[in-house]
């Protein structure tokens, strides 16, 4: 699709890839500071590795940012997506460590308000600014831009998963879903960065848009 773009689209596409990860460091610092701060006074593994995301994500972002930066983008397609798999890597590395030995340990988290609430705010935010990024991505046919979106879906599910566990722990006393919440993320994300690291990076949103595509020919047909 990117060879039908007109000069004048394409700079539209960069600036708003502009925008997009401008607005991810910013909201992805606020929520690493937050959630950092929250896990710590929780002993959250979960909430700690979905504080330490954002870090990633913003770094994630970052590489976008210098990419789109350079007089031709497309060149340095192929380093950003293996920067932004390498970022996969690491965040699953810490995130495991830091689940396996709060099992060991058998240190389930506290209560956190703050944790519910900034995770539960990345759950409304993140899939909308996902999808504005795989929209911009696709017509881009840029898989770095794809891949950074990826980053956010993934998360979405941390946020999602962070979520669960701690509130199973402070309805149930389960202290143990935290840290499974944990490594069903790292787990993620490993596949994330293998994709990534391959270049094989799809619309994270793939199945709803064929239905899209199949619910547009299906109109077309009848009329």
């Amino acid at each position: 699709m990117s060879a039908a773009l007109t000069t004048e689209r394409r700079a539209t596409l960069h600036r708003r890839v502009r925008f997009i990860v401008g607005f991810t460091i910013t909201y992805n610092v606020i929520e690493a500071i937050v959630a950092v701060w929250a896990g710590v006074l929780a002993s959250s593994a979960a909430l700690i590795g979905f504080g330490l995301d954002s870090v990633v994500e913003v770094l994630s972002a970052a590489a976008i940012a210098w990419q789109f930066t350079r007089k031709d983008p497309e060149r340095w397609e192929k380093v950003t997506v293996k920067v932004i798999a390498i970022a996969f890597f690491a965040l699953a590395a810490y995130v495991t460590v830091d689940a396996v030995l709060s099992l060991i340990q058998a240190e389930g988290p506290d209560h956190s308000p703050f944790g519910l609430a900034i995770t539960a705010l990345s759950l409304v935010i993140m899939p909308l600014l996902a999808w504005y990024e795989v929209r911009t991505g696709r017509e881009l046919d840029s898989k770095s831009v794809m891949a950074d979106a990826k980053q956010l879906i993934l998360c979405v599910y941390l946020s999602g998963a962070v979520f669960i566990g701690l509130m199973l722990n402070s309805l149930f006393g389960w202290w143990w879903a935290d840290s499974v919440a944990a490594l069903v993320v790292a787990v993620l994300a490993i596949r994330e960065g293998i994709e990534a690291w391959r270049g094989d990076v799809e619309s994270p949103f793939e199945v709803l848009e064929d239905l899209e595509n199949e619910d547009d020919d299906a109109e077309e047909k009848n009329r």
